[in-house]
């Protein structure tokens, strides 16, 4: 889908961002890295740049060399085309994602409360202060909980979401994503912003039925099934370098709901910062360029709220200066066999 309109003149902060865009005139036709201006006008970075197989995530393979040629293209009035003429995919194609669990406190406190062990008929003051000291005492011992999801779970920032059959209780939570620009490999956090090229939006959907293994508690979480559906992480529209973003740990992220409210929260509420997110994953795997590290997500999920998602159902997630974006929840079709296939025909974000 092209980008739909937004609120403010400025798409996002600072001199331009980084997209992977396609024509609509041409919907078979090849995707491409795009200079996006905050005006919203659109520069092809292959011809731009020499190079026609050039791609969002081989700009970043060279970050500290393109980036100052970047900005020269950025204010020299090269981008000419508007926009509204393309399709906008997902900002960039990862080779690994790095998910942080439980980095909100009161986003963790609710889900402390929304999932009470059966049996515990404690006080829910009992309970949420429990949850908080949890949450203190990670904090106080610098441990940060860092997971791996698939990259076949992302899908552009306007496209259709298909919740599976099988989801029982599918659900949002609109994060912050940082966007690896150096391979790193155990760093340290007062380095760890180094590493970073920008930041980029990611609605990183969860089936809550699914988390939780019945069959084996002791084991512990099932992140597969719960997170990695296809295109259960929508991602973008853009990737703003971060040099535009003047503090990951001040940010406004709103997530409506059918265009109610349920997520409006700052990133001063995050455990850990997106600094020491980096260096934690860098010390057990070594980070690569245009890698994704979702940083967790604010409180007021669906299991907060007790409405869950269902098709129809429109999600508009946005983060100051960095976009919006606008996802629409389809069923998945089943068919008489059983099997499971494509979305009931196409539904278009408008």
């Amino acid at each position: 889908m092209s980008v739909p309109s937004e609120p403010s003149s400025a798409l996002f902060a600072g001199p331009f961002a980084l997209a992977t865009l396609s024509a609509l005139a041409t919907p078979d036709g090849p995707s491409f890295p795009a200079l996006v201006t905050p005006d919203g006008l659109v520069l092809d970075l292959r011809s731009a740049l020499g190079d026609e197989q050039l791609t969002v995530r081989g700009l970043l393979e060279q970050w500290q060399s393109a980036l100052p040629r970047l900005r020269d293209l950025a204010v020299d009035g090269s981008a000419e085309r508007k926009l509204a003429h393309f399709r906008v995919h997902a900002p960039v194609e990862p080779r690994q994602v790095f998910q942080s669990g439980a980095n909100y406190r009161q986003h963790v406190i609710d889900l402390h409360l929304a999932h009470t062990a059966p049996g515990d008929e404690r006080p829910e003051e009992e309970r949420r202060a429990e949850a908080a000291e949890i949450m203190d005492r990670r904090a106080a011992e610098d441990l940060p909980y860092v997971f791996i999801g698939l990259p076949s779970a992302i899908t552009g920032p306007y496209d259709d979401v298909v919740l599976p059959a099988w989801a029982e209780q599918p659900d949002w939570e609109l994060e912050l994503a940082a966007v690896i620009g150096r391979a790193a490999y155990q760093v340290s956090a007062g380095e760890a912003l180094e590493y970073v090229a920008g930041y980029t939006i990611a609605n990183d959907l969860t089936d809550r039925a699914s988390v939780f293994r019945r069959d084996m508690p002791r084991i512990g979480t099932d992140w597969l099934r719960g997170k990695n559906a296809p295109g259960f992480t929508p991602l973008g529209p853009w990737i703003v370098p971060a040099a535009s973003v003047a503090d990951p740990g001040a940010l406004r992220l709103t997530l409506k709901l059918n265009g109610e409210t349920m997520q409006d929260e700052s990133t001063k509420d995050m455990l850990f910062s997106v600094a020491r997110l980096v260096a934690y994953a860098s010390q057990s795997a070594q980070l690569l360029p245009g890698d994704l590290l979702l940083t967790g997500s604010p409180a007021g999920n669906g299991m907060h709220w007790g409405r869950l998602l269902r098709a129809g159902d429109v999600m508009e997630g946005s983060i100051a200066g960095l976009g919006a974006q606008r996802t629409r929840c389809v069923p998945e079709r089943v068919r008489a066999t059983g099997a499971v296939g494509s979305p009931v025909g196409p539904i278009a974000v408008k």
